[in-house]
């Protein structure tokens, strides 16, 4: 589904304009800690607020939100960006357990942010 990100709830959810209705989106496959939550929203609003995206749908939330991957586009030139990618590799989300990607790229990107000590694991031990 296409639309335009016209909010922000958290940092792992947000709400997609379609044209004729809107939707809470909730990442798929991510967690974000309270110790950068606030940071991990801003991250979000900077990449998504008020640009087109394209959501990839897995299934519903109990609380009527629809899982899925967002993926944003931040000009029309640009390619598009996986928003929970993008958070876990900055290192304000974790992987959910037991879960990835078919590619394995969540794996890649918090194996990526842990070695670089990315956002909460700037004081974690190599």
């Amino acid at each position: 589904m296409y639309g335009k990100v016209v909010k922000v709830k958290s940092a792992d959810v947000v709400t997609l304009d379609y044209g004729t209705g809107q939707y809470d989106v909730r990442l798929i496959g991510i967690e974000v800690t309270a110790q950068v939550a606030v940071e991990a929203a801003q991250f979000i609003s900077n990449l998504a607020l008020d640009k087109n995206a394209d959501v990839h749908f897995d299934n519903g939330t109990k609380k009527g939100e629809l899982l899925g991957r967002l993926f944003v586009q931040e000009a029309p030139s640009q390619k598009m960006r996986d928003a929970g990618l993008e958070l876990v590799r900055a290192g304000l989300a974790v992987r959910q357990k037991d879960f990835d990607y078919k590619d394995g790229s969540l794996s890649l990107a918090e194996t990526e942010a842990r070695k670089e000590r990315r956002g909460i694991w700037k004081s974690a031990q190599p």
